[in-house]
C-alpha cells in the first residue's frame, strides 16, 4: 500500500485578503514540504477567507479569486514546490449571480476547492450540498456542484469534498464509495457551538464508514465576525480508526502517514457518466506513485480534548481577539461596575489582548456601592489593565436640573451617561467599546437603548447568565489559574446581581430568579418550544407567560445590538431572525 504524508493546515484566515491568505498557504506549505509532506489541504475558501457573504455578488472580487489562484500556483512552483499537490478552497463562478438577470440554470458563483500542482491549477471541485440554515446562506450565493473530482496523487485515488458534503448524508461521499477512492480530503469552514467537537468525530466516522475510504478533515479556525472556527482537524480511517487529531483554538500543522490503498492501474478516465445521487465521477492524473517518505513515520499525536468550560472560553478569547485585531482596533474600553458580566468581561479582554490594550472605567453614581467601587478597583489591581474612575452623578444632575425625569427615567439616565462616557473616549483614544450584557439580559431586553447596550462587540452576547457564572468560577479556579490569584474578585462572583440604579435594587425585582429564567429561554430562544412545551417541561405558566412577553417585546432592541461571539445552537442574530413588528403571541400572553 502506498503511503502518502498528509499535512492538515489548520490556519486563520481574513476575508478579503486574498494577498496575505495567499502567503499564509505558501509559508505552511513551504513547512509542510520540509517535513516531508505530498499532500497539503487548506481549509474551505482559504483564499478569500469565509464566509464571504454578499461579496459573492461582486464581479470584481470573484475575478480577484480566480485571479489570485492563478497567481498562488505559480508561486508554489517558484517557492519550489511545484511537485506538492497543495488543496486550496478559493471562490470561483462559471456564470453570474442567480439574483441577475443573465442568470443561468445550473451555473453561477462556487464554493470551490483546487487542486494546486506543477505550477497550474490541475483540478476543481464545486461544493455539493450547501447548507441553508442557522448562520449558513449558500443558497443565496453558491450553486451546487455536480461532479466528484477525484485526483489521483502519489497512486492514490482522492476524492475531494467541502464542509457541508460531510453533514449530509449521500451525495459525494456515496460517489466515492462507488468511485473506489482511498482518500477523501473534506475541508471545512465549520464554526464552533458548544460541545460541537463530540459531534464531529462520529459525524467523520460515519462518512469515513460510507465512503469505505480514510477521511482527512480540515477546519479552519480562527474568529469572522460573529463566527469563530474552532480547528479541531483530523485523520480517521474507514473502520472508524482515529489516527490522529489537532488541538482546537490554535494554528496547527497536522502531519501524519497514511497507508492507503493503491488505485487501480492505468491512466484514470477523464469522466464517467452519472453516479449514486445523480453525480458524475471527473477524474485527474497528478502524479504516479511516489517514494515512500524519508526518515521517521510522521505520526500527529491526538491532542487532549478540553474541559467545557475552558472550551468556551477559548471561543470567547479568539472571537474578540481576531474581532479587534482583523478590524484594526488598538484597545477596547469597558464599563467595570463592579459585578459579574462586566468582570467577567474584562477578564476575557485581558486574555485576549494583554492589559495594555485593555481600558476598564469605573462610573459609579450616588447609588453605586462601596463594595462594587472596591470590586472593580481589585479586578483591575489583578488583571493590570488600565483603570479609571469617572464618577457620572455630576453630568446626571446635569440632565435632571433641565429635564423633569423619575423612576425608570431616571435609571435609564444614568446609563446613557454612562454610555456617552465611553463613546467619548473611544472617539477620543481610537478605543473599540465593549458592552458587557449577557444573552439572558438580551433576550428580556433588560437593558438600556444607548446606555449599558452601547458597543461596537460584546464577547457575553450568547452567554446564558448561568453560564456567566460558571465561566467566572473555572477562571478562578486552580484549572485555569494554575494555582495563582483568579482575575476575577470572589465579591464578584457571589453577591446578587444588580443594575445599582435605584436604592437597593436588584435583578430579582424585575426578574425570575437566573436558574429559572434561563432554563425557560433556552426553552424558548435555542429549543423553540411554545408555551405549552414550556409547561409540559414542568415551568410555571405564570412565569413563563411573563418571559415570553418579555423576550417578544425585546425584538427591537436586539435588532440593535452589538455583534458577538457566537457560542451556542441558536444565537440571537443570524440564527434567530424573527419580525419586529409582529402580533402574534403565545396562547396565555
Amino acid at each position: 500500500m502506498p503511503t502518502l504524508r498528509i499535512a492538515l493546515a489548520q490556519v486563520n484566515p481574513t476575508v478579503g485578503d486574498l494577498a496575505g491568505n495567499a502567503d499564509l498557504i505558501r509559508g505552511h506549505s513551504r513547512t509542510a514540504a520540509d517535513r516531508g509532506a505530498q499532500l497539503v489541504a487548506f481549509p474551505e475558501m482559504m483564499l478569500t477567507g469565509y464566509p464571504v457573504e454578499d461579496l459573492v455578488f461582486r464581479e470584481s472580487f470573484v475575478t480577484a479569486s480566480r485571479t489570485a489562484l492563478d497567481r498562488l500556483a505559480a508561486d508554489l512552483a517558484g517557492d519550489g514546490l511545484a511537485d506538492t499537490a497543495v488543496l486550496v478552497g478559493y471562490l470561483d463562478a462559471d456564470g453570474p449571480p442567480m439574483t441577475s438577470a443573465d442568470a443561468v440554470p445550473g451555473r453561477g458563483p462556487r464554493n470551490a476547492l483546487a487542486v494546486l500542482h506543477g505550477g497550474r491549477v490541475a483540478a476543481r471541485y464545486f461544493k455539493h450540498h450547501l447548507p441553508n440554515y442557522g448562520v449558513f446562506d449558500e443558497d443565496r450565493y453558491f450553486v451546487s456542484g455536480d461532479t466528484l473530482t477525484v485526483v489521483r496523487i502519489g497512486g492514490v485515488d482522492v476524492a475531494l469534498t467541502i464542509c457541508e458534503d460531510l453533514w449530509q448524508a449521500g451525495g459525494p461521499f456515496a460517489a466515492a464509495r462507488q468511485a473506489g477512492v482511498g482518500l477523501v480530503v473534506n475541508v471545512n469552514g465549520s464554526p464552533y457551538e458548544r460541545n460541537k467537537d463530540d459531534i464531529r468525530l462520529p459525524l467523520v466516522r460515519r462518512r469515513a464508514a460510507e465512503a469505505g475510504a480514510t477521511v482527512a478533515y480540515v477546519n479552519m479556525y480562527g474568529g469572522q465576525d460573529e463566527l469563530v472556527f474552532d480547528g479541531d482537524s483530523m485523520i480517521v480511517e474507514a473502520d472508524g480508526t482515529l489516527l490522529t487529531r489537532a488541538p482546537q483554538f490554535t494554528e496547527h500543522l497536522l502531519l501524519h502517514d497514511v497507508a492507503l490503498p493503491a488505485a487501480a492501474p492505468g491512466q484514470p478516465a477523464e469522466e464517467t457518466g452519472l453516479g449514486r445521487d445523480g453525480m458524475r465521477v471527473a477524474r485527474v492524473h497528478v502524479s504516479d506513485e511516489l517514494p515512500a517518505p524519508a526518515g521517521e513515520p510522521a505520526v500527529g499525536g491526538h491532542a487532549e480534548r478540553l474541559s467545557d468550560e475552558a472550551e468556551v472560553w477559548q471561543a470567547l478569547v479568539l472571537g474578540l481577539r481576531d474581532y479587534v485585531n482583523k478590524n484594526g482596533f488598538p484597545s477596547v474600553v469597558l464599563g467595570l461596575s463592579g459585578g459579574i458580566d462586566s468582570a467577567l468581561a474584562a477578564a476575557i479582554a485581558v486574555d485576549a489582548l494583554g492589559p495594555d490594550r485593555v481600558t476598564g472605567v469605573s462610573m459609579p453614581s450616588q447609588y453605586s456601592s462601596e463594595h462594587s467601587r472596591e470590586d472593580a478597583a481589585e479586578l483591575a489591581k489583578r488583571t493590570g489593565l488600565d483603570f479609571r474612575v469617572e464618577p457620572i452623578q455630576p453630568m446626571v444632575d446635569s440632565f435632571l436640573a433641565n429635564l423633569s425625569l423619575s423612576g425608570t427615567a431616571v435609571e435609564n439616565l444614568q446609563a446613557r451617561v454612562r454610555g456617552v462616557l465611553l463613546m467619548a473616549l473611544s472617539n477620543q483614544e481610537g478605543h473599540l467599546v465593549l458592552t458587557t450584557g449577557n444573552k439572558s439580559e438580551l433576550a428580556v431586553g433588560y437593558s438600556t437603548l444607548y446606555g449599558d447596550s452601547v458597543g461596537g462587540f460584546n464577547p457575553l452576547k450568547d452567554v446564558w447568565k448561568t453560564l456567566v457564572w460558571k465561566l467566572a468560577r473555572w477562571r478562578v479556579s486552580p484549572a485555569a489559574t494554575g494555582g495563582g490569584e483568579g482575575p476575577i474578585p470572589d465579591n464578584s462572583i457571589g453577591k446578587p446581581p444588580s443594575a445599582e440604579l435605584s436604592p437597593g435594587q436588584l435583578d430579582t425585582d424585575t426578574l425570575p430568579d437566573y436558574s429559572v429564567l434561563d432554563a425557560i429561554l433556552i426553552g424558548y430562544v435555542d429549543g423553540d418550544l411554545g408555551r405549552e412545551g414550556l409547561i409540559q417541561a414542568g415551568h410555571d405558566p405564570e412565569v413563563v407567560d411573563r418571559v415570553l412577553r418579555m423576550v417578544d417585546l425585546a425584538e427591537y432592541k436586539r435588532r440593535q445590538s452589538a455583534p458577538g461571539t457566537k457560542i451556542s445552537i441558536k444565537a440571537f442574530g443570524r440564527d434567530r431572525r424573527l419580525p419586529i413588528t409582529n402580533r402574534w403571541r403565545e396562547r396565555g400572553i
